[in-house]
């Protein structure tokens, strides 16, 4: 059996207090990935107040993290 691995993670917001630990959270998990894979870093983008995505990818250097904002 293949297993599947996550690249991407979407991160909703319902209270402000947990914004970070959220965020947190979901990048320790891509974090493990990038170590095994060593080939990416991780990019936040913020879509919106309560909405946010972590992925994967080859734009950031491995062991980095980059955040942008979408308008």
């Amino acid at each position: 059996m293949r297993s599947q691995t996550i690249e991407r993670l979407e991160v909703l917001v319902t209270a402000p207090a947990q914004l970070h630990g959220l965020l947190d959270d979901a990048e320790a998990k891509l974090r493990e990935i990038a170590l095994v894979e060593r080939c990416a870093g991780i990019l936040v983008t913020r879509h919106d107040l309560s909405r946010y995505s972590l992925a994967l990818s080859e734009r950031v250097p491995f062991g980095e993290t980059r955040e942008q904002t979408l308008s």
